[in-house]
């Protein structure tokens, strides 16, 4: 005899499974104009390829690898209010100096960005994120918003900031 229900019927255990993980892929970006100069820090993400955020920060004057690390950083921190424990995580970045810095190919040789290295080491093992360089061209949208937050000037939130100076970090 089949059941009837009177409102929904419940969801089947794959349905159940499917609802409750999800993928992100977080699109980062940071620029500099003049090196060091006013910089932006541009953050896309999408959940289940489904656009939810798009923003771009000014970070003041900065080199250019600071701000792809302040951007990495900045995305995780928005990026962390929104994913769940079981969700799949991917960080994109055009930067091949911050991937491979981090994924350890490449040495943290500059003191500046040495405590920015240490702290999105930690932030990306907490998320258990996937790192993965992509081509500018593949990376358009979190670029177009680096520089929108250097054109609009739009402050990154208190939040971030304390998040930064507790570990050491100014903006």
């Amino acid at each position: 005899m089949k059941q009837l229900y009177l409102f929904n019927a419940p969801p089947s255990s794959s349905q159940t499974h499917e609802s409750s993980t999800h993928t992100w892929l977080l699109f980062v970006d940071g620029a500099s104009r003049n090196n060091p100069g006013p910089s932006g820090a541009g953050v896309y993400i999408l959940k289940d390829s489904v656009p939810v955020y798009k923003e771009g920060f000014y970070l003041g004057i900065k080199t250019n690898n600071q701000a792809e690390y302040l951007a990495l950083l900045l995305g995780i921190f928005i990026l962390d209010q929104r994913v769940q424990q079981d969700d799949t995580i991917r960080i994109i970045s055009d930067s091949e100096l911050l991937v491979r810095q981090l994924t350890g190919k490449y040495r943290v040789k500059r003191t500046h960005l040495k405590p920015l290295h240490a702290l999105a080491t930690k932030k990306i093992s907490v998320l258990n994120a996937e790192l993965v360089h992509v081509v500018r061209a593949e990376n358009v949208e979190a670029d177009k918003m680096a520089n929108r937050g250097i054109d609009y000037k739009k402050a990154v939130s208190k939040d971030f900031i304390t998040l930064l100076n507790n570990h050491e970090i100014s903006l």
